[in-house]
């Protein structure tokens, strides 16, 4: 993967921007449909590279229009071919190889931090919200990688799926839980059920995976 340009990027989920940073913006020149056994993800690249991934329910979301002057990259038949192999490897519980440039303009550096430590989590293995923290370099920041684990905008791809709440439990997820147990199950990692409190304890990590309670711009150390 180019860690040049996906260290830069960055797509516009923010939970909650510092003061003083203006992102860059990105112009989005394609968007692309990935079959796969699962079902039709949906791909959007920038002119410098993959900026968003969709699951199959929710890729009939709006599509940002293409600006008029848009020039594609002369890399993006590469591009969607290393998505569409990356993304078919990982659904079907095998490395994705070789990934597309990132484009994650638009992120803080928090954000992006938390994503790059996604990135090194080995297949088959997870860690929870703190261990993520901790190898991001924020240890503090637990309910703030938490947040932005939930505005990752290329699952799959970046695992967030491979990070679960403490104790074993599942946690939440931006794509549903259903898809966090068929990803991980793929992999060979095996959950534990859900039951009484538990549904409680999965609803309250899926608000923090997704930032409702918290604004990364008030953790600790960023």
């Amino acid at each position: 993967m180019d860690e040049s340009s996906s260290a830069r990027g960055g797509r516009s989920y923010s939970c909650g921007r510092r003061a003083g940073v203006l992102p860059e913006r990105r112009r989005m020149t394609r968007a692309v449909l990935i079959p796969t056994e699962a079902g039709e993800f949906l791909a959007h690249f920038s002119e410098r590279g993959l900026a968003g991934l969709d699951f199959p329910d929710r890729r009939h979301r709006h599509r940002p229009e293409k600006p008029a002057d848009a020039v594609d990259s002369p890399d993006l038949p590469r591009w969607e071919r290393l998505t569409a192999n990356a993304l078919r490897s990982a659904l079907a519980g095998r490395p994705a190889g070789t990934l597309p440039p990132f484009d994650w303009r638009g992120a803080t550096e928090f954000q992006q931090s938390i994503w790059r430590a996604l990135l090194r989590i080995p297949i088959g293995h997870t860690r929870s919200y703190s261990e993520v923290a901790a190898a991001a370099g924020h240890p503090r920041a637990v309910r703030a990688a938490g947040s932005a684990c939930g505005a990752n905008p290329i699952p799959v791809l970046v695992p967030c799926h491979r990070v679960v709440a403490s104790g074993g439990r599942l946690g939440g997820f931006s794509g549903g839980l259903d898809w966090k147990r068929r990803l991980l199950g793929r992999e060979g990692v095996q959950m534990m059920p859900l039951s009484g409190s538990r549904i409680a304890e999965s609803v309250e990590a899926l608000a923090v995976s997704r930032g409702d309670a918290f604004d990364d711009k008030h953790a600790a150390g960023v």
